[in-house]
Order: C-alpha cells, then sequence, then structure tokens
C-alpha cells in the first residue's frame, strides 16, 4: 500500500526551481475528515469519480490542476494547505476523549482528530514567541493496579484537584478561566450540523479542551469543561485501543461524569444546601452553584440525600415543568469563553512577532479556522480581498 503521508509532484502549480509545488496526499484526506465528507460525497461536490479520490488520498495518482482546485474548493481550504508538511508541536497527541450524540460517531472522530491537530498547531506557532501559563494538573491511576476507578478514590481525587487549585468547597465563578490559569488550553468552534459537545487531548506535556461554541445552555457547559479536566487528571494514561473498545468507553465516561459532579459540587458542602425535594428549590441553587437542576439531582442521587422514590418524583416533575432541554436560567447564565489561546494569539500579532501573512502562511488550512480557534475578529487573518484568498493555482 502507498503511504499517506508521502508526496508527489503538483504539476502546473507554482514552481520552486525546476519542482512542481508537492502535493502531500494526506493534507487532502485531512481536509476531508475536517469537512465531515466521504469519498464519495467529495467527488460529487468536486465533479471527479470517487475512485480518482481514493488513488488521490494514497498518492497514486496526481489531480489536474483544475481538479485540484475543484477539490479545494469541495473541501473549503486554500490550495497552499496541501502542500505543507506537518509542523512540530508539543509532542505526541494522546487519545481523544470526545462527548458524542448520536449516530455516525467514526465520521466525528476523524473530524475531531483533525480539529485536535489543527489546535496543537496554531498554539505551537506562538508558542516560539509568547510564553505560556505553566501546566498545574495533578495525574492519578486507579489503586491497586486496576484500570478502573472506584467511586471514592473519584470524590478524593476531585477534592484533591481542589486543593492544588488552591479552592475551597464552594461554587466555581468561572470553570474554562481556572483551567487556562493552569496551563489548560481551551478553545470554542461551531462545528455545524455535527453533535460535538466537547472533546480533550495532551500534546505531550501540553492539556488541550475543545468545547462546541454552540452549546444552548451554560451550565452544561460548564459541566462539559469539568468532565474534559476529569479525563486530563483521571486517564492520561488511557490507550486509544480501550477508548475503541464501547464497554470500556462507558466506563471511563461515568468516572469523568462523576468527577464533574464531584468536582463542581463537592460532598463537603452542597449537601448541606438541599432541603427538599422539590425541582423548584433548585432553581437557586442552580443560580448559586452553576449547574444543571437535572445534575444537581443525580448528584443527590449519588450522595443518597434523595431515595430513588424522591429522585423519580424530581424528574417527573422536571418533565411536567418541560425543563428536560430548556431549564429556569439558561439564558441568563452567560456562557464562559476561553481568554488565553486569544491573549497568546493577540500579543504575537500586534508585538509583530508573527504577522497575519506568517500565521495563515506556516498553518496552511482556512484562516476562518484559525481565527475560530484562537477567537479572533473575523478578518483579522483573512485578506481584504477574499478573492485574493480563493483557490488557485499559478
Amino acid at each position: 500500500m502507498v503511504p499517506t503521508n508521502n508526496v508527489v509532484q503538483f504539476p502546473g502549480a507554482a514552481r520552486d526551481g525546476s519542482q512542481g509545488r508537492r502535493l502531500i496526499p494526506a493534507r487532502l484526506k485531512e481536509a476531508r475528515f475536517a469537512a465531515r465528507l466521504t469519498q464519495t460525497e467529495l467527488a460529487e461536490k468536486a465533479g471527479v469519480k470517487r475512485q480518482s479520490v481514493s488513488y488521490y488520498e494514497m498518492g497514486e495518482k496526481v489531480p489536474e490542476p483544475e481538479t485540484m482546485v475543484a477539490l479545494a474548493k469541495a473541501l473549503g481550504q486554500p490550495i497552499s494547505y496541501f502542500t505543507r508538511p506537518e509542523r512540530e508541536v508539543f509532542g505526541p497527541l494522546s487519545a481523544n476523549f470526545f462527548r458524542k450524540v448520536g449516530p455516525d460517531t467514526k465520521r466525528r472522530y476523524a473530524a475531531c482528530e483533525v480539529y485536535a491537530r489543527w489546535m496543537v498547531e496554531t498554539a505551537s506557532l506562538f508558542a516560539s514567541v509568547v510564553t505560556f501559563p505553566p501546566v498545574a494538573l495533578p495525574s492519578y491511576e486507579p489503586r491497586g493496579g486496576s484500570n478502573t476507578y472506584e467511586d471514592d478514590e473519584i470524590e478524593a481525587h476531585a477534592m484533591s484537584v481542589r486543593e492544588s487549585f488552591g479552592l475551597g468547597v464552594g461554587p466555581l465563578s468561572n470553570v474554562v478561566r481556572l483551567l487556562e490559569t493552569k496551563g489548560v488550553l481551551v478553545t470554542r468552534i461551531a462545528v455545524p450540523d455535527e453533535k460535538i459537545e466537547a472533546f480533550s487531548f495532551w500534546s505531550g506535556p501540553r492539556p488541550f479542551i475543545f468545547l462546541a461554541s454552540d452549546k444552548s445552555s451554560a451550565v452544561r457547559s460548564r459541566y462539559d469543561a469539568a468532565h474534559e479536566l476529569g479525563h486530563l487528571v483521571l486517564h492520561r494514561w488511557v490507550s486509544a485501543e480501550e477508548i475503541a473498545d464501547k464497554q470500556r468507553l462507558e466506563q471511563i465516561e461515568h468516572e469523568a461524569d462523576r468527577f464533574a459532579a464531584a468536582f463542581l459540587l463537592p460532598a463537603l458542602s452542597f449537601p448541606n444546601e438541599v432541603y427538599v425535594p422539590r425541582a423548584a428549590a433548585f432553581v437557586e441553587l442552580k443560580r448559586r452553584w452553576k449547574v444543571s437542576i437535572q445534575a444537581m439531582i443525580y448528584r443527590c442521587k449519588d450522595l443518597g440525600i434523595f431515595d430513588e422514590h424522591q429522585v423519580t418524583k424530581l424528574y417527573k416533575q422536571i418533565s411536567y415543568n418541560k425543563w428536560k432541554t430548556n431549564e429556569p436560567l439558561d439564558r441568563e447564565i452567560p456562557l464562559e469563553q476561553p481568554v488565553l489561546l486569544n491573549k497568546i494569539a493577540s500579543l504575537a500579532l500586534e508585538s509583530g512577532k508573527r504577522s497575519a501573512v506568517t500565521v495563515t502562511t506556516e498553518l496552511g488550512f482556512d484562516p476562518s479556522y484559525i481565527e475560530q480557534l484562537a477567537a479572533l475578529p473575523p478578518g483579522t487573518l483573512t485578506p481584504s480581498n477574499q478573492a485574493d484568498f480563493e483557490p488557485k493555482l499559478v
């Protein structure tokens, strides 16, 4: 089999001396994954045969210049993206822990892999000119050589993380900003037509969290961030093979959920504020703790504050009030926005240590993605004349 990371000459493109610009087949597949397209769908959009797309991705055939322009337009990437090698990053990327909803998870997972790589490459581009906060996350492993955590271990580790962060046992004002102060790089980006809520991973010693920007509930997004923190501190040693096992993945997700609940609603303090098994009583608790009513009820169940009958009655009240998808205060509590990567990118650009041209050229992919990853205002990196950036060959 021909490797997908080889380099093939691209006749008719911009020349470097006597050599044609080098097309890297792996970039074509990467861009297709990011666009969440199958080979058949890409072929239809670009007006080529599906078999041709397969040959291009394997490096067995080279697309004609006009065909490459059509592929680039279909994928929403500049021609330069398909000729750039991978940038050096902080280190090998770990397995992705991503929150997923609904079918078609294989395509979604492949897209997440690309988004993760782009996020790391964007951050690493600025790392050589701007000092990042040091990483200050503890790391744990299950006791006794086990592969799974007991609930009491998770509760203890959640409190240990709070202590290492210098926190008490009260509500947290801003989870995303807290994580950024501990060296976690967080981004929000819209992924149209996909149910990607969040995922996390490591690049060498640097942790990353990806959050959806279209999350309708700020408190649920805070829970997502705490859930991903759970993965970062509990599951750094977990392999991609384990994640591929459905039963094992369910256990890993359960552990991260338990950690998020324990981290946001400590057992030493939260139970003292729960005084009656009525859904309406949780509205003010939600305002104070910034955790969804349903998550708080589930936490009460885990801690034995309410019995099964009381919990069932509470969920019936949730259903009766039509709070399953839209709870009180959802529109009042603001979505927590990452600021660290934005500050890093802005500092590098404003100081002149990195220019918009340098950033777009070295990263290669669509500048609008870079702007989203670093929360830069639209147009910061895109040319004033957008036509100049349309895929073309010279």
